[in-house]
């Protein structure tokens, strides 16, 4: 699937608009358009990796950047006492856009 078509890259690109909480050099963090929780943000890579099932041993160190990231964000949205974190992974197991992605939710 080419990114041109990935709404994730879109907004990755800032072709697309999204409430942007944090941005590093290999993660892009935003709220969920669509939230199930009181804090739901969005962690995704900005380098388009399509599933968890596409992650390579090269990803090591952006896999590692991802989820260090969750609990900063979690502090800083006043989730100490705890979150979920969901990985949906390929159209079976829930996943419906092809840009792997980690949902941050909690709050209540």
């Amino acid at each position: 699937m080419s990114t041109d078509y990935c709404i994730f890259c879109k907004i990755v690109e800032k072709h697309l608009p999204a409430k942007i909480v944090y941005e590093d050099d290999q993660v892009l963090v935003f709220h969920d358009i669509h939230p199930k929780a009181p804090v739901h943000l969005l962690l995704i890579p900005k380098k388009h990796i399509k599933s968890l099932m596409e992650v390579e041993p090269s990803d090591a160190a952006l896999m590692s950047q991802l989820v260090f990231t969750l609990p900063k964000l979690a502090k800083i949205h006043g989730l100490e006492a705890g979150f979920k974190t969901h990985i949906y992974t390929g159209k079976q197991g829930g996943q419906e856009i092809d840009h792997l992605h980690f949902h941050l939710l909690g709050g209540t």
